[in-house]
């Protein structure tokens, strides 16, 4: 039993927005049925695989698709959509994330799933949103960071912008699409009235740049990385490399963090750089620089142990959930029949949590 015991979820969504927002509920009980092409959600193909309950599955899939029912169902034929509209019937909530247009076509859009089901939950994923110049655009995530500003901001010291390391847009529609979700549910109970949400990449991304962009957001000019406390103008929010090739990183600006540091390296006079300006650092950055080149990584882990500065190594993944903190915190869990999921960053005091099977393609029938 879950939070979300009960509520059944139709989910016609592929790859990671709407995968990762249904995980999510299915995590917490939710019935969600995965219904797929015949060809199957793409995302079953991605390297790499591993077994999971004996059987091979890509690992993406794996992690956003455990616990939901898989019926394979061609909507494109009169059969297809009989056996989508019987599951509608008895449905609560209903996502998809098409281009626009598409489950007009399909006959399958807000106005018609409601009349099937007037009090539906209908959740539309997309790029940029069902309305506007750019709603039939075609995109993937870094398109949407690169169109919101984001991309131009992930630079390095050149100033160059490269490939990030997190598809920002496509977890946070996912995020905004549960919570969308989550209160119109609320509000169900309230009124006995169901929802539309138009949940776009674009907007859900947006709002994540406000401790940034404040310059743009009040009308004014870009922001510069190099002169962002947050994006590589502070000394004490900067990643520096080590005697051994490897990185580490201070995470936090505040005055404390930055006078114990400096005290202890006796350079206590460097101290009114770390409150100066973003991007009138140099000074402080350059020190900071040179101390970290005469050291390994483990060996500042080793030396940053007793001192309260905000400190970490950059670890790669593997490192990462190698970590005691992983196992301490049960982040990474194997399944019982074998295969490791991420845990649900949503859990409850009391509450046990396994993950659910992954589903074969078309494995429940349609």
């Amino acid at each position: 039993m879950g939070k979300l015991s009960g509520i059944r979820v139709v989910d016609l969504s592929q790859f990671l927005p709407g995968p990762m927002m249904s995980v999510m509920m299915a995590d917490q009980g939710a019935e969600v049925i995965k219904i797929e092409p015949p060809q199957g959600d793409p995302a079953r193909e991605q390297a790499p695989f591993s077994s999971y309950n004996g059987e091979e599955h890509s690992v993406w899939f794996a992690n956003l698709n455990r616990g939901k029912k898989s019926v394979v169902l061609d909507l494109k034929s009169d059969e297809g959509k009989a056996r989508l509209r019987e599951l509608i019937a008895d449905a609560d909530v209903f996502v998809e994330g098409f281009r626009p247009g598409v489950m007009k076509r399909l006959g399958f859009d807000y106005g018609n799933v409601k009349t099937i089901k007037p009090d539906i939950v209908y959740c539309s994923i997309s790029a940029f949103g069902q309305q506007g110049d750019l709603a039939h655009h075609p995109a993937h995530d870094m398109a949407v960071q690169a169109l919101a500003g984001f991309l131009a901001v992930n630079d390095g010291a050149d100033g160059a912008p490269v490939v990030p390391g997190a598809a920002s847009a496509d977890l946070a529609s996912g995020l905004t699409a549960l919570s969308g979700v989550l209160m119109a549910l609320i509000g169900r109970d309230r009124t006995g009235e169901g929802a539309y949400i138009d949940c776009a990449m674009f907007d859900s991304l947006l709002p994540w740049c406000a401790h940034t962009a404040g310059s743009a957001i009040a009308g004014g000019p870009s922001p510069v990385s190099q002169s962002q406390r947050s994006l590589g103008g502070a000394g004490f929010y900067q990643v520096y490399q080590t005697s051994d090739g490897k990185h580490v990183a201070l995470g936090g600006r505040e005055v404390k963090f930055a006078k114990n540091l400096l005290t202890t390296l006796d350079r206590l006079d460097l101290l009114p750089l770390a409150e100066a300006p973003a991007g009138e650092q140099g000074e402080l950055i350059a020190f900071l620089a040179q101390v970290f080149a005469t050291k390994t990584r483990s060996q500042w882990v080793e030396w940053f142990a007793d001192k309260d500065v905000a400190f970490a190594p950059v670890l790669n993944f593997r490192e990462a959930l190698d970590e005691p903190h992983i196992a301490e915190r049960g982040l990474l869990v194997e399944a019982e029949g074998g295969g490791n999921h991420i845990a649900p960053a949503i859990r409850f005091l009391g509450e046990e949590w396994t993950p659910g099977c992954v589903p074969k393609k078309g494995e429940h029938h349609s």
